[in-house]
């Protein structure tokens, strides 16, 4: 994770599979996930003749004890990691969001991405229910679905799934019956596994498949619906696809153990470091990455550049989402919370420091002085992206344009306020090449402002807090 790359959107993990215990393996799946949201987790399981929701504020591992998991039975269910694109932090925005279908079957939903046209779907809403009204798009999505005048849910979410625009990975349930689906345009990413049992797993990343003991099948195609019962899988396209993965998953967002558009992530970010180094070469000794994702591509660059690969930085493992803030004396130590220096191996040596992203610029700045004050003779700054320069409407915490240092700044500007001896970012002709895939397969919209998908005039894009990083 670089110093303050964008908060990432949601994690999705479903499982069908009678005998096997369901809420114990939604648990490792969802916790396999964790980095995908930090902000709530849920699980929703069924047993055939009901649905049983649990979800709360906090980390997977903080909400999920043993004496939680234990009322969860079923032969299927579906689970969620959620930081908040739209709707406010609370309890109420926890999924899987659900809903008593018209039709006599629940409906459970979780989702990963962005809708663009919430304000419209939200007056097709007859009844959203007691008590607190959540705020997020999929809400609406699931209020949608239970109140369609289908006779199967399978039908709803087929009929549904076209009438909504912007980005979205959906997992849905009733009491029998597991779906998935992805937008047309395959935004965000969406897998089938299996498991040696023969129950079937959908996840948001194969790393969530590892855990579990689950092959890997094949992607849920854009613009697909997936159905999984006692008959097993079957397909139906509600779309015609068109594919624009979103790019950053490979610069930041996925895990790097995981699998997209059949690339290893930590292989094409060590490519990418690569390309980095070919392209904006440094003198320097040392070579250094900052974590998590950078390490792969400093060692790529080092490999390149012959300059020794070193760690210079290291992250504290256990920060988190906490709920307990810092006094003003801790706050004002930033970057320290996260990243500490390695003082003995960056004192007196010229330094590489390869990052994924700078978004604000404002702890890249205090990352960069760290260093210094650590006795970094020179600190030249590579970055394994484009620059960022367009807000993400598509389900990533990227700010809006006013809050990207390089939406009006240029390299140099930059470079001159976050104190480097030098500043480049790859191409994005390179980032795309080490992907292995074409250019028209990706959103590159942060990148090049290129919308992939149509935004109306009113739509702004998530106005939150970057993390730092």
């Amino acid at each position: 994770m670089g110093t303050e790359s964008p908060r990432e959107e949601c994690g999705l993990f479903g499982v069908w599979a009678p005998g096997e215990e369901i809420a114990r393996l939604t648990f490792f799946g969802l916790y396999a996930l964790q980095h995908r949201g930090q902000e709530s987790a849920g699980i929703a399981v069924a047993d055939g003749t009901g649905i049983l929701v649990d979800k709360d504020m906090g980390l997977v591992a903080q909400i999920f004890t043993e004496r939680r998991l234990a009322p969860l039975q079923g032969h299927l269910g579906i689970g969620h990691v959620r930081y908040s694109t739209t709707g406010s932090s609370r309890w109420e925005n926890a999924q899987p969001s659900f809903k008593p279908a018209a039709r006599g079957s629940g409906v459970a939903l979780g989702h990963n991405g962005n809708l663009t046209n919430t304000r419209e779907l939200a007056a097709r809403v007859k009844h959203r229910g007691p008590g607190p009204r959540a705020t997020t798009d999929s809400d609406i999505v699931a209020s949608l679905l239970a109140e369609h005048p289908a006779d199967d849910l399978e039908d709803a979410i087929a009929e549904t799934m076209p009438q909504l625009r912007g980005a979205y990975s959906f997992l849905a349930m009733d009491e029998r019956t597991v779906y998935g689906a992805r937008d047309p345009y395959g935004v965000r990413p969406l897998v089938v596994g299996r498991l040696a049992g023969g129950g079937w797993i959908l996840a948001s990343e194969t790393c969530a498949l590892d855990i579990v003991g689950a092959s890997y099948v094949r992607d849920v195609e854009p613009g697909e619906l997936v159905t999984i019962d006692e008959r097993g899988l079957r397909s139906r396209i509600f779309a015609k696809p068109d594919p624009k993965l979103c790019l950053f998953e490979f610069v930041y967002l996925a895990r790097p153990d995981s699998v997209l558009y059949g690339r290893n992530v930590h292989e094409v970010r060590r490519e990418l470091g690569r390309l980095l180094a070919q392209e904006s070469p440094a003198e320097a000794d040392l070579v250094i990455g900052v974590p998590d994702t950078g390490p792969a591509a400093a060692g790529g660059f080092a490999e390149i550049s012959g300059i020794p690969y070193g760690e210079g930085i290291v992250k504290n493992r256990y920060v988190g989402r906490t709920f307990i803030q810092p006094t003003q004396t801790i706050r004002q130590l930033g970057i320290r919370l996260k990243l500490n220096p390695l003082h003995e191996a960056i004192r007196d040596r010229r330094l590489v420091v390869v990052d994924d992203s700078i978004v604000r610029g404002n702890t890249t700045r205090q990352l960069v002085r760290m260093l210094r004050e650590s006795g970094a003779r020179e600190v030249h700054l590579r970055i394994t992206c484009p620059p960022i320069r367009w807000p993400c409407f598509y389900g990533i915490d990227m700010a809006t344009r006013a809050e990207l240092v390089a939406s009006d700044l240029a390299v140099e500007e930059i470079r001159q306020y976050v104190g480097a001896d030098s500043l480049a970012y790859l191409s994005l002709a390179s980032l795309v090449k080490a992907t292995g895939s074409p250019p028209d397969h990706f959103c590159r919209a942060c990148f090049d402002g290129i919308y992939p998908i149509s935004i109306p005039e009113d739509t702004e894009a998530p106005k939150l807090v970057l993390e730092e990083r």
